[in-house]
């Protein structure tokens, strides 16, 4: 996920994160100085629904528009399969029933 909150911001004319922070704080988001820099400058690792909601109705926008999906990324992070042995060695089957041997005596 790609973090879009700067650039909605300044489609609203918000160039400043102290700008933000005070339009946050008017619609009942007290953030800290430095929760607001993580917020502005990067990526943050997690986000509380509540104050997603805030953000974006401060904004005037959607979920979608902060938070971008990126298949790509999701894919290369995937773990490649391995491949198969071209020597033809057979696949395990699991056994089914209950043939198991008896305990020594």
């Amino acid at each position: 996920m790609r973090w879009n909150l700067r650039m909605k911001a300044a489609e609203r004319g918000i160039w400043k994160s102290t700008e933000m922070r005070r339009r946050l704080a008017e619609a009942g988001l007290e953030i800290s100085t430095g929760k607001m820099s993580a917020l502005w400058t990067g990526t943050p690792t997690t986000v509380r629904l509540d104050d997603l909601d805030i953000i974006c109705a401060v904004l005037e926008c959607t979920t979608a528009d902060l938070l971008i999906h990126e298949p790509e990324v999701a894919a290369a992070r995937r773990p490649k399969p391995e491949p198969q042995a071209a020597t033809g060695s057979a696949t395990v089957a699991p056994r089914l029933g209950r043939s198991r041997t008896l305990p020594p005596i």
